[in-house]
C-alpha cells in the first residue's frame, strides 16, 4: 500500500503497514488464513499463487523488485511454530463463555467515520469499524450485545487525509495538538484537530447503536474563552444535520457553531463532576443534546483515577 500511494496523486493517508492489501485478498477470496498456515500444503499453494500475482504487480505497475518465496515461506512457518496452540474456533469459544455468564468486552480499534461501508469514503480504513463489524469479526450473534459504549474526544481530530468541517488552522489547533499529545499511534503523524463536531458523532450514535459515550479529553479544552460546538453543517445554502453520503460535499461543507463559555481552572484533580467549573458541566451537557445520547463518563487525564463515572451502565 505504502508502494501504491507512492505511485500517484489522491493519497489516502494509510498507515502504510499493508492492512489494504491483505483486505484485498480477503475480498477477492485469495487471501491466506490462519487455518492454512497450519497446513502445510494449503500454505505453500496459496502462498506461491499468491506471491506469483503480487510480483506481476510489482515489476509490471511499480517497478519494484519482486517477493522471494523462501523468505516468507521460512519467517511465517516459524509464525505457525510459536502460535499453533493458541489457535482456537472464537465464535464458538466466545459462545460457550457468554452462555456461562461470563462478561465479554469488545474494542473498537477505529473510528465510526473510518468505516469503509459508512465513513467518509475512499478516506477510510479497510474494515467495518462499527458494532456490527464485532459480530462479524468475531462470530457471535448481535443479540449477545447488551450495551454499546462510544468513546468521543471533548474536540475532534483525525490522522491522514480526508474531509474535516471543524479542523482548525493557526494557534488554537495547535494548542489543542499539543495539549492533547495528538500524534498517531502507529505512524507518530500529528493529528489534524478541530471543534467538536455533533454531526460526525451524530451518525457514530446511529450507526452503532450506542446507549451511552465517554467523554475524553476535557481537561485540553481548559484555558479557551469560547468553546464551539458544530450541531450543523452548510453546504452551499442548505442547512446539514445529518452526516452527507457525499465526500465532496463533506469536503465543501462548512461548519454551524454555537458558542459555550469556557473556563481556565485546571480540571486534572477534579473526582466528581459536580466539582468541574459550570461551563464545564454546560458543555458536557450541551453535547448530550445535541448528539442525543447519555455521557457515561467524563475523563480530565489519562490516569485511571481521572475517570469521572456518570453511570455505571452494567448495574441496571
Amino acid at each position: 500500500m505504502a508502494l501504491r500511494e507512492s505511485s500517484g496523486a489522491g493519497k489516502i493517508g494509510t498507515t502504510g503497514k499493508g492492512i489494504g492489501p491483505a483486505y484485498e485478498d480477503k475480498v477477492a477470496r485469495v487471501g491466506i488464513r490462519f487455518i492454512d498456515l497450519l497446513e502445510e500444503d494449503t500454505f505453500q499453494e496459496k502462498l506461491q499463487r499468491n506471491i506469483e500475482e503480487k510480483n506481476f504487480y510489482l515489476k509490471a505497475i511499480l517497478k519494484e523488485k519482486p517477493l522471494q518465496f523462501d523468505e516468507i515461506h521460512e519467517s511465517y512457518a516459524g509464525y505457525r511454530e510459536k502460535l499453533k496452540d493458541y489457535v482456537t474456533n472464537t465464535g464458538f469459544l466466545l459462545d460457550q463463555e457468554i452462555r456461562a455468564g461470563k462478561r465479554v468486552l469488545f474494542e473498537g480499534a477505529q473510528g465510526t467515520l473510518l468505516d469503509v461501508d459508512h465513513g467518509t469514503y475512499p478516506y477510510v480504513t479497510s474494515s467495518s469499524t462499527i458494532t456490527g463489524g464485532a459480530c462479524s469479526g468475531s462470530g457471535i450473534g448481535p443479540q449477545s450485545i447488551q450495551q454499546v459504549i462510544g468513546i468521543s474526544k471533548a474536540y475532534t481530530t483525525r490522522v491522514g487525509s480526508g474531509p474535516f468541517p471543524t479542523e482548525i488552522d493557526g494557534p488554537e489547533g495547535e494548542t489543542l495538538q499539543r495539549e492533547g499529545e495528538e500524534f498517531g499511534a502507529t505512524t507518530g503523524r500529528s493529528r489534524r484537530c478541530g471543534w467538536f463536531d455533533a454531526v460526525g458523532v451524530r451518525h457514530a450514535v446511529r450507526m452503532n447503536g450506542m446507549t451511552g459515550i465517554a467523554l475524553i479529553k476535557l481537561d485540553v479544552l481548559t484555558g479557551f474563552k469560547k468553546i464551539p460546538i458544530c450541531s450543523t453543517y452548510r453546504y452551499k445554502q442548505t442547512l446539514i444535520t445529518e452526516f452527507p453520503a457525499s465526500c465532496k460535499v463533506m469536503q465543501q461543507a462548512s461548519p454551524v457553531y454555537e458558542e459555550l463559555d469556557g473556563w481556565t481552572e485546571p480540571l486534572d484533580n477534579v473526582r466528581k463532576f459536580s466539582d468541574l467549573p459550570q461551563p464545564a458541566q454546560k458543555y458536557v451537557r450541551r453535547i448530550e443534546e445535541v448528539i442525543g445520547t447519555e455521557i457515561i463518563l467524563v475523563s480530565v487525564g489519562p490516569g485511571r483515577e481521572q475517570t469521572i463515572l456518570l453511570k455505571n451502565p452494567f448495574k441496571e
